[in-house]
């Protein structure tokens, strides 16, 4: 295997490694049975140092196909100096943990992850027990039966997993590799310590989850509870959209050539999604579940009966998240009845 450049006729999650800037390579790894298939690591090398944005899914195969990408450049598991990563996913944080044991490799973390890691790390704490207090405030008996049937009752097996960084990440300019800096910015939304890494030097943002070129990130699946997450999220789109415009290396999707139009459609979607969402109130939803019956899901306009119970989870908390900001911005009422929310339309 040889890098090659970067092509944008070339599917994204293609195997391989791909020269973004000199120095910077895109990296795809293999995701388990999920729909984003792949999760794009990057390399930034210079001379014997070598850093990686993110580090993928702790799977053997993920493991084989970094090692082999890596020895395209010259490199070996055991030369990467540090992994910075943009928040604490699994597809993003867990190989970095592995790696870190067997090689003494640093992780470096948004500091604002380190309750969700925490939280994580219990290893009596069901998998997704913030979201199921959600999806009951949303009226969503239905998901909340069927997560449980999905995850059981049974001890995490992988609880020891999610081990602590070596740093956690200050906002601010920092050292990556001698004579090459990052700035750091929080970017909360997607997780609440969410953040992306700036190369002005180069022209280069690291965007992780934050802006992704094809889809919207799922906002607030966060193990802690977030008062508004889609606020969170929006604020950090307008905070990025403030900063000078960058080539986009994202998480999942191509190399783009620029965050701020993406910005732009993300915030346009949004402001869409709010106004759909407030539709369905009038249209006879009081709860999120109800207001996600009504809503369509993914590309296709898919109906909430149509996907996994997993997704089912991140459309009715999501959707609770727009009808919670619409109640915030005082345009729809909010009242709470047995611990269920139920909304108004004025």
């Amino acid at each position: 295997m040889e890098p090659v450049a970067d092509d944008a006729a070339r599917a994204w999650t293609e195997p391989g490694v791909y020269t973004v800037a000199p120095g910077v390579y895109r990296i795809p790894l293999p995701l388990p049975n999920d729909g984003l298939r792949a999760v794009n690591v990057y390399a930034i090398i210079d001379g014997t140092e070598l850093a990686m944005i993110d580090s993928g899914w702790a799977l053997a195969e993920a493991r084989d196909q970094l090692q082999v990408a890596l020895k395209a450049i010259g490199a070996e598991l055991g030369d990467v100096g540090q992994f910075l990563v943009t928040h604490v996913h699994r597809d993003h944080y867990t190989q970095a943990v592995v790696l870190r044991r067997e090689f003494g490799n640093r992780i470096a973390l948004g500091e604002h992850e380190r309750t969700a890691l925490e939280i994580t790390a219990n290893p009596d704490r069901f998998p997704v027990g913030t979201q199921l207090e959600q999806l009951r405030q949303a009226g969503a008996d239905p998901v909340v039966e069927e997560l449980r049937k999905l995850f059981g009752n049974a001890p995490r097996a992988d609880a020891d997993i999610w081990e602590m960084p070596d740093e956690w990440l200050a906002e601010g300019r920092r050292t990556v590799l001698r004579g090459r800096a990052l700035d750091v910015v929080h970017t909360p939304g997607h997780t609440a310590g969410h953040v992306v890494f700036d190369d002005g030097a180069a022209g280069l943002m690291f965007t992780g989850d934050h802006v992704l070129p094809h889809i919207t990130p799922s906002i607030g699946f966060h193990p802690g509870a977030v008062e508004l997450p889609l606020r969170d999220f929006l604020d950090s789109l307008r905070l990025v959209r403030g900063l000078p415009d960058r080539r986009m290396l994202p998480a999942h999707g191509p190399v783009s050539p620029s965050v701020h139009a993406r910005i732009d459609e993300l915030l346009a979607h949004h402001e869409d999604r709010l106004a759909r969402t407030a539709e369905a109130l009038s249209e006879g939803a009081t709860t999120a579940y109800e207001a996600a019956l009504k809503l369509g899901w993914t590309r296709r306009q898919r109906k909430l009966a149509e996907l996994d119970p997993f997704n089912q989870m991140l459309a009715v908390t999501e959707t609770k998240a727009h009808l919670d900001l619409l109640a915030h911005q005082g345009k729809i009422s909010v009242s709470e009845v047995d611990g269920v929310r139920h909304y108004t339309a004025p």
